[in-house]
């Protein structure tokens, strides 16, 4: 079986500053692998330890940095890796990313069995990428997967959060699968494994390499930008509560709803 599992390099959330004009300030900001593509690779090696035969590749775009993100899936225990890396592809947005993505998996992985990404982005946070993706790759697609729980050669079972339930679900291969934190045991690689790793074939293309149009990828491909990124301002108000909660309660409630009558007299 042949897997492709698509990360993305993304920034520390933890770590992000911002100027007085309420944008992100990217310089000297730290960049991580997106956490729900952690869970894509982990996924992705459970499938493996199943199926020996599976062949794992890491598919990622964006500059040369993003190395760092495949070189620890790598050391995790994929088999090889892509990077897409062309200043054409910058600045695209979900639409532009995944008929790239799917170029590049249409044209440089032969006979593709299912495709793992993470269900969010959190720089991004749209969930569009995957579904998207799919639907240029014209394969069916599941969203929100909690768990695989089958696979076999020619369908696979999946176990699938839903707005007010989890339901099973039974999909053909191939296939396009996104994956929520928790759906495998995260693992740490340990040195030996980034020993190995440094062995493994890691690969860069540019667009010419995947054959991918340039008009449809990048800026030029892109028909939503971001106008705008910034914090948005907390106007909630808390009040602590220590003794007599049901009277305090009480008090606070008709003490509000008395400002409101007059605000509308």
């Amino acid at each position: 079986m042949k897997i492709v599992v698509c990360i993305k390099q993304v920034p520390d959330t933890n770590d992000v500053k911002w100027s007085k004009e309420n944008n992100i300030i990217r310089e000297g900001l730290t960049n991580i692998l997106n956490p729900f593509d952690e869970y894509a690779i982990q996924a992705a090696l459970e499938i493996k330890k199943i199926d020996p035969d599976t062949k794992i590749t890491l598919l990622s775009m964006g500059p040369t940095c993003a190395k760092e993100v495949l070189e620890y899936g790598l050391a995790l225990g994929a088999d090889n890796a892509i990077l897409l890396s062309d200043k054409r592809f910058s600045g695209a947005d979900t639409n532009a990313t995944s008929k790239t993505l799917a170029c590049a998996i249409k044209n440089m992985v032969e006979d593709f069995d299912i495709v793992i990404t993470g269900q969010f982005a959190t720089d991004g946070d749209t969930a569009q990428t995957g579904p998207s993706m799919a639907h240029h790759l014209n394969i069916p697609v599941l969203t929100y997967v909690k768990k695989i729980l089958d696979v076999e050669e020619t369908k696979l079972d999946a176990k699938c959060e839903r707005e007010n339930n989890v339901s099973t679900f039974e999909v053909s291969i191939p296939c396009v699968l996104c994956v929520l934190k928790g759906c495998a045991s995260l693992k740490n690689p340990k040195i030996e494994d980034y020993i190995q790793s440094q062995k493994k074939e890691l690969r860069i293309y540019n667009a010419d390499d995947i054959q991918m149009d340039i008009e449809k990828c990048g800026i030029k491909g892109s028909p939503t930008f971001v106008q705008k990124a910034f914090r948005p301002e907390i106007s909630r108000e808390c009040i602590t509560i220590e003794d007599n909660f049901t009277n305090e309660i009480l008090s606070h409630i008709r003490e509000n709803n008395g400002k409101k009558e007059e605000t509308h007299q």
